[in-house]
């Protein structure tokens, strides 16, 4: 890096944790946080850099990620999916696209969405639909080509910065062949329309709205140029669906432990020897995550899709999820009933941390996952239900 980037995630977490009461209360989208973010030019980090980002390898957005979620833990979910689609896109190699059968025309409407990042503009996500999830091969919103491009029609749900991105990652399956999924991105603009359906309990400023989609797309906004790839790159990619999340909540967690500190030295409850125990508990649990996330991150960079690399990949999903909840359940324990008041860090916090374990794959998921590996099974075989 990319230390440029890691110094400025650091130096904007108080920035955003400044802001962070005031958007979760009202549930809004931190629109100031995304300028910042823009001007520290990370919506770049992942974008190669002979295209005019700083071309981060997964390890390296894991550590930016971590840093901005100790300072909102909502905002740094929403960079999440930003990076995700452009980590994927951008670790698309000549080879991997020649072996996919990628076209030149795709590769040129990759690099110029790529250069957009790099200049400011970010997407967001729309894979998730009632009833069915992040799975791709259960959505129901469809696609059909059309004379100049692609007409799609369908409703997503949990669209985390729906009406405040500059263009939407959409997945949707074929009308001729629904066993055919693709992926799409949509700019932001007539035929997207934003439901405010998102009043949760965590995670609230991320504004994860339902996206309604009634459009069409010019031919090149085909991910790829090549339809049905969307279930290939999820399985040599599964680290963005995935372990993108851990790193996010073990940020989460981490400030869990430094707003508990703060608060029990400042309420003089810090020469309690069971406080004391709660908080050491607390930090060898998030500091064991932290060293999970990072191996895991390792491993990606190094042999991407590997099947230990995936094992590591569940294993810091699961870990950063449950450590989270754990940790943010037991130190707000700690700091005692005032801890408990809306406005309070460590209120915001343990209500973020309760979502980690629930973004898909959720810690049960990835848990099965696990196990049927460690039995000698095959997760996409012998899973009750398709893994993507």
């Amino acid at each position: 890096m990319t230390l440029h980037a890691l110094e400025a995630a650091r130096r904007l977490a108080p920035r955003l944790a400044a802001r962070a009461a005031g958007h979760d209360r009202d549930g809004s989208f931190p629109v100031e946080d995304f300028q910042d973010l823009r001007e520290a030019g990370l919506f770049g980090l992942m974008v190669p850099r002979e295209l005019g980002g700083a071309g981060a390898t997964f390890a390296e957005y894991a550590a930016v990620a971590t840093e901005l979620a100790r300072g909102n833990g909502a905002t740094a979910l929403v960079f999440n999916m930003h990076a995700s689609v452009t980590g994927a896109l951008g670790a698309v190699t000549e080879e991997l696209a020649e072996a996919l059968g990628v076209p030149d025309e795709a590769l040129v409407a990759r690099d110029r969405l790529l250069r957009a990042a790099a200049e400011g503009s970010w997407y967001a996500v729309a894979m998730s639909e009632r009833g069915a999830g992040a799975r791709l091969s259960q959505l129901s919103t469809v696609y059909e080509q059309v004379d100049g491009g692609w007409r799609i029609k369908g409703s997503k749900t949990f669209c985390s910065g729906a009406g405040h991105a500059d263009g939407y990652l959409v997945a949707a399956r074929s009308a001729a062949d629904p066993s055919v999924v693709s992926q799409f991105l949509v700019p932001a603009g007539p035929g997207l329309t934003v439901e405010p359906t998102w009043d949760s309990l965590g995670m609230r400023a991320t504004s994860s709205h339902d996206l309604h989609l009634d459009v069409t797309v010019p031919a090149d906004r085909l991910l790829g140029g090549v339809e049905g790839l969307a279930l290939v790159v999820a399985q040599l990619m599964p680290h963005w669906l995935v372990a993108s999340y851990a790193a996010v909540y073990v940020g989460v967690a981490r400030a869990a432990v430094e707003a508990a500190a703060e608060h029990l030295n400042a309420r003089g409850l810090a020469g309690l020897p069971a406080v004391r125990a709660r908080l050491g508990r607390a930090d060898a649990a998030v500091a064991a995550a932290e060293l999970v996330v990072a191996e895991a991150a390792r491993r990606v960079d190094a042999e991407p899709g590997d099947a230990e690399t995936n094992r590591w990949v569940w294993r810091a999903k699961l870990l950063a999820g449950t450590t989270a909840a754990d940790v943010a359940a037991s130190t707000l324990e700690a700091a005692g009933t005032s801890a408990t008041r809306r406005g309070h860090p460590l209120e915001r916090l343990y209500r973020d941390a309760r979502c980690g374990s629930l973004h898909p794959a959720t810690s049960d998921v990835c848990a099965d996952w696990l196990g049927i590996s460690v039995l000698g099974g095959d997760p996409d075989r012998d899973g009750s239900a398709p893994r993507w």
